[in-house]
């Protein structure tokens, strides 16, 4: 096949084998001992051919596919467009600038002979090693590179924004790629070439995930993007929200262990306080959102572990001070932890205000696009840690396509996010003023109890509202019903406008006293905006009020 003079040139100087997969052409090669499948290394065999004038038999053997193969050699971390990238990169990091064969006459293409004798003056390229995993690539010791996560963000990127769309890739990711988007690495498992590299793992000499429960290298990607955002030294992202809370309280609360939390909240996160960590022997004081009193009581009458709580809450969107509970908490030994799943990490830093960790349902806004189930914790690299040793164990992981996604929903978060603040609080106003509803629960509007707790510490107050209907449980239907816009399901801060009953999307199964006790009347209505426009999001809720 033919190969430009430059080409020629670029292979005779580094005089490497490149192995990209077994089935090319040509009968497969034996593999040198202690060489991987992504191994790139100098061959003194072929060092012997160029002197004996055997050019072509550095000539890379493209397979007849090799277009579709390269694709997918890039989500498996290489490519040989890539290796000849790294080639040259070690040329300028270590011997200066790549050597150029003498010029032919004329000015022309260098004439094979002036290429082989240009290959015979080059420097000996030192080891490659591709690691799968994350690691570093290294040159004899030198990094080339390396995975940076948030090292060094702050330097150039200075909003939220940005880091949505660049962190943990543009910085420098564990995957070996020119690809602008995280490739998917599916693997249940990691190799080790060796023993010796086994155990060097073992003995933390060398980093691996070893099995894909325990990490993968999209994954990765995702936890970093979300720790640049919230500031946190580390980030665990899971299965679900709700593995994430579970696998959480019982990381963090001893057996027989107090926790403290709120009365506004997830329905599935109240059931696991009230009935399933009972039988741990963990019990729990429940207190109002704003009820400071209740807390300064709790923890001096038990010895609390954790406070938990959401902030803003579901349905109604009651905040709490983080700094004072923080405080409060803090002096007595006890943990903080903000479910801020509504805020999103754009409209609230949750860690700066002096909580320990912060947890979200990815599922949600994080996500974007009602297409994936996850979710995250982010915090300090020691609780992070513990937290992340019983996930091991209980086995709630990610998979990597579905960490994909939630990369991929990032990117456009910041954008989202503030059409969808934009909108919602436009649409709270609306609501208020409009003779067919009651009552509006958003904490951007200044009739919310805690009004004056979100404007400090919350520069967005999100793209849900919920609000009562001026009517009964059918009426209320009747309203829903009208919408033509929002789908009717659960979850919410997706693309697409969510609305729902809580009475009869997540209470149903409990008489209307059980629901009014807890705070979830008939005429209740949960709206999540989507990122339509707000001209006609406004017109169909308006001609849904005047249908009932």
């Amino acid at each position: 096949m033919a190969v430009s003079g430059s080409l020629h040139l670029q292979i005779a100087s580094a005089a490497f084998e490149c192995r990209s997969d077994p089935d090319f052409r040509s009968p497969p090669r034996p593999e040198s001992a202690g060489h991987g499948r992504f191994s790139c290394r100098p061959d003194s065999a072929r060092r012997a051919a160029l002197s004996s004038g055997g050019l072509s038999s550095l000539i890379f053997r493209f397979p007849p596919n090799f277009v579709r193969q390269l694709s997918t050699k890039a989500r498996r971390n290489c490519s040989n467009i890539g290796v000849a990238q790294v080639v040259a990169a070690s040329w300028s990091n270590n011997n200066g600038p790549a050597p150029s064969a003498s010029a032919a006459p004329g000015g022309g293409a260098p004439s094979p002979a002036a290429a082989i004798a240009g290959a015979a003056a080059a420097p000996v390229v030192p080891a490659l090693d591709f690691v799968a995993g994350g690691e570093a690539l290294a040159v004899d010791g030198d990094v080339l590179s390396e995975d940076l996560g948030t090292h060094g963000e702050s330097s150039f990127l200075s909003s939220d924004g940005s880091l949505a769309v660049h962190a943990g890739e543009r910085l420098g990711r564990g995957i070996v790629t020119d690809a602008i988007t995280t490739p998917v690495v599916n693997t249940s498992a990691y190799f080790f070439k060796k023993t010796a590299e086994l155990i060097d793992f073992k003995e933390k000499r060398r980093a691996s995930f070893e099995y894909g429960r325990y990490g993968n290298p999209t994954t990765v990607v995702a936890e970093e993007k979300i720790s640049a955002l919230e500031g946190a030294e580390s980030t665990l992202i899971m299965a679900s929200g709700m593995c994430a809370s579970t696998v959480l309280l019982m990381a963090l609360v001893p057996a027989g262990g107090h926790i403290v939390t709120t009365t506004d909240c997830y329905r599935k996160t109240r059931i696991f306080i009230e009935t399933i960590l009972p039988r741990m022997g963990i019990t729990a004081t429940v207190i109002d959102p704003a009820d400071i009193d209740g807390l300064k009581s709790a923890l001096e009458k038990n010895k609390v572990s954790l406070f938990f709580t959401e902030s803003p809450t579901n349905p109604l969107f009651r905040c709490v001070d983080i700094k004072l509970v923080s405080d409060l908490c803090h002096s007595k030994g006890a943990l903080v932890c903000i479910d801020g799943t509504f805020a999103t990490p754009l409209n609230q830093k949750v860690l700066a205000l002096g909580a320990d960790l912060v947890l979200h349902s990815a599922t949600k806004f994080i996500g974007g696009h009602n297409d994936v189930l996850a979710g995250c914790i982010s915090g300090s690299l020691k609780l992070i840690t513990e937290i992340r040793n019983l996930h091991h164990v209980l086995g709630g992981a990610l998979n990597p396509n579905a960490a994909y996604l939630i990369i991929r929903g990032m990117k456009t978060l910041h954008l989202r996010v503030q059409q969808q603040n934009s909108t919602a609080q436009r649409m709270a106003e609306i609501l208020e003023a409009h003779p067919k509803v009651k009552r509006v629960y958003y904490p951007g509007l200044p009739s919310h109890p805690e009004h004056h707790i979100a404007k400090k510490q919350m520069t967005g107050f999100g793209g849900v509202v919920s609000f009562e209907i001026d009517g009964d449980l059918m009426t209320t239907i009747k309203f829903v019903d009208a919408l033509k816009i929002p789908y009717i399901a659960p979850s919410f801060g997706g693309c697409e406008s969510i609305v729902d009953q809580p009475a009869i999307m997540s209470y149903w199964d409990l008489s209307q006293a059980e629901r009014v006790k807890i705070g979830i009347s008939d005429n209740l209505v949960r709206f999540s905006f989507g990122v339509e426009d707000f001209e006609d999001l406004k017109a169909d809720v308006l001609q849904a009020l005047e249908a009932i």
